[in-house]
């Protein structure tokens, strides 16, 4: 059947065309509208009835003429060409080379929406995924088909932690089969070229699909962005049988966006203008990470959300909160004391944690440690708020050990530095040289033979840099 274009366009908002009288169009249909010069941009249909249709423009409409605006529906959704070769690979948000580079050539295409997975089709999230970051490795642990966010502030450095777990993460005794699709929606062109270097650098951009869509770039790009990246994910997961970390920053651009087009077409909005449906919208992106019974990839997700004036309760953490499994929360504090990363240890969990731990995925004590580094930790900020208030030569001698946990735990475990790359070993290995600054009969989380094995008495002052 041959496409028709149609001059239809009876008005236009935003990033929308209202269209009257076009027959036969199915709700997600790739457009191309062209303009009165002859450009053409790349539209969605977001919206069909029987009176109008509405087509969500990529670029959006500014100086368009409607009464000299063709639009031609190709009858087919947005899809992303696959091959092997897309590794090393960096495309804007509809997939298109954003590295000078040509266009993948291949029959194999994939709508970006994806395909539905039967729930009883999905194989429990399971297996260490090591980052080389000890606040997470140790505290937090990612394992095979998880989705743990990263919850920052706006000037906080999850951009470089992002690039950091890029660089750094890896299937112990797997490395050849992992791969690493990483999305940046919104970023600056000084972000875009960082992440770039970053990954040319280290020599994993021939391990990374990358999907870059600037600030200065259409913010319609940003919703189908994480799509078409996912789409990717799953190609390398479930037919190259590889793992796959997908790394997007930041799903915060991603809600405005959507909320920018909910508000155009007239969406009733719910908390702080964004759309009721943003809960359903988010899981739609969140729900494609996971495993599948029968198949031997994986996809395992780490979205990075930054909370508006740092508020962990705004409707997008707070939201991809109940859709993912935990959450790795920065610190503004820590920030400001010059510690990298600056994990936020009390609120940061891992869900998972103990499906991907222990004696047949790191190491028999892991669990353990993790449960007393938290225990000492959380007595030691009480004492640090104590002695503010009565000064801290008024404390115990036991007192006095647990500040110089504390001062060693934020300097030593969560303050590594962007270039130091832990193994699940060392981290272990410095966790017990902390805890041993306490006395034996504190450590009350861990077994006897862990204390026999692992404590060291020689730790009682705190080793400093």
């Amino acid at each position: 059947m041959k496409e028709k274009e149609y001059r239809l366009v009876s008005a236009a908002r935003d990033s929308l065309l209202f269209l009257r009288g076009v027959p036969q169009v199915a709700l997600g249909d790739r457009v191309i509208v062209r303009d009165h010069t002859g450009q053409k941009r790349n539209g969605q249909v977001i919206k069909t009835t029987k009176e109008i249709v509405l087509v969500q423009v990529f670029e959006g409409t500014q100086d368009l003429d409607i009464e000299h605006t063709w639009i031609r529906f190709l009858e087919e959704p947005f899809e992303v060409p696959l091959s092997p070769d897309i590794l090393g690979r960096i495309f804007n948000g509809i997939g298109q080379p954003h590295d000078q580079r040509p266009p993948i050539i291949t029959s194999l295409k994939r709508n970006v929406n994806g395909s539905s997975v039967n729930p009883a089709a999905r194989a429990y999230p399971r297996e260490f995924i090591q980052t080389g970051i000890s606040t997470i490795d140790g505290l937090n642990s990612l394992v095979r088909g998880q989705k743990l966010p990263i919850f920052s502030g706006s000037g906080l450095p999850h951009n470089r932690l992002a690039a950091q777990i890029v660089r750094q993460a890896k299937l112990p005794g797997q490395e050849s089969q992992f791969a690493i699709v990483f999305a940046a929606m919104g970023v600056s062109h000084t972000d875009a070229r960082f992440f770039q270097e970053e990954f040319e650098a280290s020599g994993v951009l021939g391990n990374v699909v990358m999907f870059i869509n600037l600030a200065s770039d259409p913010p319609m790009e940003r919703l189908i962005l994480p799509r078409t990246a996912l789409t990717v994910a799953e190609y390398l997961a479930y037919e190259l049988d590889r793992h796959v970390l997908v790394v997007i920053t930041d799903m915060t651009h991603y809600a405005e966006a959507l909320r920018e087009v909910a508000t155009a077409k007239g969406d009733v909005p719910a908390r702080k203008g964004y759309p009721g449906y943003l809960y359903s919208d988010l899981a739609e992106i969140y729900e494609r990470a996971g495993r599948i019974k029968n198949r031997a990839g994986s996809i395992t997700m780490v979205p990075v959300v930054t909370m508006p004036s740092d508020d962990i309760t705004h409707p997008i953490p707070d939201l991809t909160g109940y859709i993912t499994e935990g959450q790795i929360v920065l610190s503004r504090e820590l920030h400001n004391q010059g510690i990298y990363p600056p994990v936020h240890v009390p609120p940061s969990l891992s869900r998972l944690m103990k499906d991907g731990i222990g004696k047949d995925y790191t190491r028999e004590d892991h669990g353990h440690v993790t449960n007393q580094l938290y225990a000492a930790y959380t007595k030691a900020l009480d004492v640090r708020n104590l002695a503010s208030i009565i000064g801290a030569e008024e404390l115990s001698a036991s007192d006095q050990n647990y500040l110089k946990f504390a001062d060693g735990f934020e300097k030593q475990f969560i303050g590594q530095g962007e270039t130091t790359d832990r193994t699940i070993q060392n981290t272990l290995d410095l966790a017990w040289e902390l805890l041993s600054i306490l006395p034996k009969d504190a450590l009350t989380r861990v077994s006897e033979a862990e204390l026999e094995k692992y404590y060291q008495a020689e730790s009682a002052t705190l080793l400093t840099d």
